[in-house]
């Protein structure tokens, strides 16, 4: 039997670690076989599936951001090299990313 000196000043022998989750070494729970509670209900499949034309609208968007840039630099828009042009074109870019996080 091991006295408190082995154990070390003030320290108590654990039964458990306290960990809440599983470790994830070895077992069922590593094949994947343990179930959550949880209940999720399924996801429709109609609301998954963005249009087709969807994705060319994200290209297209961010193709006139950067059509902009160019154009403004090589002063071909109306009004000369202007920084109004470049925000239009952040804007244009910052919608296709936008659009970009809603596809699916």
């Amino acid at each position: 039997m091991a006295t408190t000196h082995e154990r070390g000043p003030g320290r108590a022998t654990k039964k458990s670690s306290g960990r809440v989750t599983p470790s994830g070494k070895g077992g069922a729970a590593a094949a994947g076989s343990v179930q959550s509670n949880r209940y999720t209900p399924p996801i429709d499949r109609s609301t998954k599936v963005s249009p087709r034309w969807f994705g060319f609208l994200i290209i297209g968007m961010f193709l006139l951001g950067v059509l902009v840039v160019i154009l403004n630099y090589a002063g071909l828009l109306p009004g000369g090299v202007n920084n109004i042009w470049l925000v239009a074109a952040i804007g244009f870019i910052f919608v296709g990313l936008i659009l970009a996080t809603r596809y699916h």
